[in-house]
């Protein structure tokens, strides 16, 4: 497994009794997770909390703020920085675990090998889709990519755009693109446009801006077969995250083994991510990748 170790900015305090306890900066939040199905051990820990999420009986629910907090605040890891704004939808605007993507991906894109192209030095085009805030985004573009970043949510293309401008690279090039994703990416195929990486990180079960209806298991493999076309003559990676109950991480990897792989055989790997609850040391996992990479 993956654990996001390198965060200063945000700490997995505690987990138990279906919950984690986060801090996010100096503000502490209190929220469920289904994978926590053991009892707290540390339950002083519990007490000093500026928010809650509550779940409703009826579905959905909301946070409860049980001390005064900011409408959205500032986070950092490393030279990236990120707007936190808790939603109705539990989510707080990043995932935190993803960090170890990031590195991965700023590494690979500033070691890549530069090519001339038109008398300059071609730039790594990188596809993020499913990009919710942009995390990999901002990841990519701080590498020296150029990004195209693509949401159903137009809320959450605009919070990208947000991060990239908080993070100082207004100067980078990305493209913001609202629009449901198989539909862009056959449109891409159609242009003839190419790309040198492609990252996505699809949910379960969504709808896009039309009433497109998204279901993982009907329509991720469709995807990847459409994202195969998009990739370059020399690629460098291909990344998929899930968070899909019950998929084994060896899912997406033989996905990718049947497709981008045939293609440009390379590495294959797959794998867990997680974070270390600092309290107890215990590891909450937070899903799946499989990853099809360059040979070195």
């Amino acid at each position: 497994m993956l654990i996001a170790d390198a965060w200063i900015d945000y700490d997995l305090l505690d987990i138990g009794y279906g919950e984690k306890l986060e801090r996010y900066g100096n503000i502490i939040l209190r929220r469920p997770d289904p994978q926590v199905i053991w009892p707290r051990a540390k339950n002083e820990l519990w007490d000093d909390v500026h928010a809650i999420y509550r779940r409703s009986s009826k579905g959905g629910g909301g946070w409860e703020n049980l001390r005064k907090i900011p409408g959205k605040w500032t986070v950092s890891y490393k030279d990236l920085k990120f707007y936190i704004e808790p939603t109705g939808f539990k989510h707080t605007g990043i995932f935190p675990e993803q960090a170890v993507n990031w590195d991965f991906m700023i590494n690979k894109i500033k070691n890549a090998d530069q090519v001339w192209e038109s008398g300059r030095l071609k730039k790594v085009k990188v596809l993020n889709l499913f990009g919710y805030t942009g995390g990999a985004t901002v990841a990519c573009a701080y590498a020296g990519a150029e990004v195209c970043h693509v949401d159903a949510a137009k809320a959450m293309v605009q919070r990208c755009s947000e991060n990239i401008k908080l993070s100082g690279l207004t100067d980078r090039v990305v493209r913001y693109i609202t629009d449901d994703v198989f539909k862009f990416v056959k449109r891409e195929n159609r242009r003839g446009r190419k790309y040198d990486a492609i990252i996505m990180d699809p949910p379960s079960y969504g709808r896009g801006p039309d009433g497109e209806v998204w279901k993982i298991e009907d329509s991720l493999f469709d995807v990847i077969l459409e994202c195969q076309q998009l990739l370059s003559d020399d690629p460098l990676f291909f990344l998929i995250n899930s968070y899909t109950a019950g998929f084994s991480p060896y899912v997406p990897a033989n996905m990718l083994d049947l497709t981008v792989n045939k293609k440009y055989p390379g590495d294959v790997r797959c794998g867990e991510i997680g974070l270390m609850a600092s309290s107890s040391r215990m590891i909450l996992p937070c899903g799946v990748y499989g990853l099809w990479q360059k040979m070195p």
